[in-house]
């Protein structure tokens, strides 16, 4: 990948050694563009979004998680936070390319189906069908941040015309 070596090299200059190429692998799923996996020195994209969103996620997706595996591999784990300052400074002054945490991309194709939850504030929580079977196992609870309460599952409500 074009944008990946490119990005590498200049990492390399800047920072005066070297660094393997990362694995890239396009297994990410849901919504999010890509991870990195810092002691697999592993990028994995989602292939969906690079295919609706070719240059933008090559240009954004691609730097943002080498920044990732640069810092793990300059800074280490230990008091470094995913987006803090040493990754920030990466992809700024390194990369040179704008330190954004998230994406825009739009997601209706990847999204996945949601379960609605209400509580007691009548908020309208939607939940991914991992939490909701969580919920449904018994296994986990959810509180809605507002009023605090669990977080219940909708029920269907039945109109006059059904009875």
């Amino acid at each position: 990948m074009r944008v990946l070596r490119e990005k590498l090299a200049l990492a390399e200059q800047k920072l005066e050694q070297t660094f393997p190429e990362p694995a890239v692998n396009y297994k990410q799923r849901g919504t999010t563009a890509g991870s990195a996996y810092l002691k697999e020195w592993e990028i994995r994209l989602n292939a969906t979004l690079l295919i609706e969103n070719t240059e933008k996620f090559i240009d954004e997706v691609i730097p943002h998680e080498l920044a990732h595996l640069l810092v793990y591999h300059v800074f280490g784990r230990k008091g470094v936070a995913p987006h803090g300052k040493e990754w920030k400074w990466m992809m700024q002054h390194v990369l040179e390319v704008d330190a954004k945490r998230t994406h825009n991309f739009a997601v209706a194709t990847v999204k996945s189906k949601t379960f609605a939850y209400h509580c007691a504030c009548q908020t309208v929580h939607q939940l991914t069908i991992r939490r909701h079977n969580k919920v449904v196992r018994g296994e986990n609870q959810y509180l809605c941040r507002q009023c605090g309460e669990i977080l219940k599952q909708e029920k269907l409500i039945e109109t006059a015309a059904e009875n």
